[in-house]
């Protein structure tokens, strides 16, 4: 387990012949078994997955039970994953949660923020709308917290402490999830206030490649699966069937599982994580028949200095590296992948050139 490693330079932006910015990242990417297949940089950095660990909290509220006894359904799942836009949309199937746990705003520990969405913030300077803890862009993941909460018995208040009941759940689930022991997730505090973990890189290219084989085996398998498959695999069909809860309008965690119809699951994570899982294909056997398996991928990349424009291009540039999907899927991405650099005059100014290698692991 490294704590920190420089990473190699991903991306080189030039303004004429001149360099202006690198960017350093790492990237890891496993099997379905969590083998390490190919690597950039360090595979092992220990790296805070913010936002994209949001699918191994989901899983620890889902398990509690609280979705049956609430009555949430799949798109109350995919807010729980969500780091939204605060769209209209997301914002009152935020409250309609609420109301489902007999739970207030007054009860969110997330407090407002301005929009992670353009338009919304224009629309809200119009109207100087100010925000509450329901406009969160992790309010999905909040009022999911609270159900949790009442369905183990355990008081609201407090919720969002790492020693609170539900938070010892999930870090024993997010751990448990990752094949790590407890000890080997460190904690600290998230941006919305609830606790966040760090652990190697690869282990979160291994849980995005445990939800796209879980729904791979739910969707394959005459045998019933075990709980823990069938919760993750509720939790790949959340996000990819409602995508637009997942981000929002325009938002590249979105585009991207629009593009692929199903086929694969991303999460962004603040400050440059991001986790994808790839259900099975000719594509990703292409990449796992070497290691005596065939079936989902997982693919992890952090970018060293944050820069969440420069993550999305290199988690495009990753994409097509490993030919995952069609040239036509891809191709949906290019404002990300390859985005114009212009100036106020609509003058090209820059160019973005990728250095991303991908190392087979032996």
């Amino acid at each position: 387990m490294t704590l920190h490693t420089a990473g190699p330079i991903a991306a080189t932006v030039y303004r004429g012949g001149s360099v202006e910015n690198t960017h350093r990242a790492h990237v890891a990417v496993v099997d379905s078994n969590g083998r390490l297949l190919y690597s950039f940089g360090d595979p092992s950095r220990v790296t805070l997955a913010r936002s994209a660990a949001k699918p191994a909290q989901a899983l620890a509220v889902l398990e509690t039970g609280a979705l049956e006894r609430f009555g949430f359904d799949e798109a109350d799942l995919a807010l729980m994953c969500a780091s939204h836009s605060s769209e209209p949309r997301h914002i009152e199937r935020a409250r309609q949660m609420l109301a489902k746990v007999q739970a207030s705003e007054t009860d969110l520990r997330c407090g407002g923020h301005p929009p992670l969405s353009d338009a919304v913030y224009v629309d809200w300077i119009k109207r100087d709308f100010k925000p509450g803890a329901v406009c969160s862009n992790c309010s999905g993941k909040h009022a999911g917290m609270l159900a949790g909460a009442r369905s183990i018995g355990a008081a609201l208040s407090g919720y969002e402490q790492p020693e609170h009941p539900l938070q010892i759940r999930v870090k024993h689930t997010v751990a448990d999830v990752c094949d790590l022991p407890d000890d080997g997730v460190q904690w600290a505090t998230d941006g919305c206030n609830l606790p966040t973990p760090a652990f190697p890189l690869d282990r979160l290219a291994r849980l995005f490649a445990k939800l796209a084989a879980a729904q791979d085996e739910v969707s394959s398998s005459v045998a019933a699966p075990t709980a823990r498959t069938a919760a993750l695999a509720r939790i790949y069909r959340a996000m990819t069937a409602y995508p637009e809860l997942v981000g929002g309008e325009g938002r590249f965690c979105t585009m991207l599982m629009n593009a692929f119809d199903g086929a694969l699951v991303g999460k962004l994570g603040a400050d440059g994580s991001y986790g994808i899982g790839v259900r099975a294909s000719s594509q990703t056997a292409a990449h796992t028949a070497k290691a005596g398996v065939q079936g989902a991928l997982g693919i992890a990349v952090k970018i060293e200095d944050g820069n969440v424009g420069v993550l999305y291009a290199v988690v495009a540039e990753v994409l097509a590296l490993l030919d995952i999907g069609t040239a036509e899927q891809r191709a949906k991405l290019d404002s990300f992948h390859a985005p114009r650099m212009l100036n106020t005059m609509g003058v090209a100014t820059s160019r973005r050139v990728f250095s991303v290698a991908l190392a087979a692991s032996r």
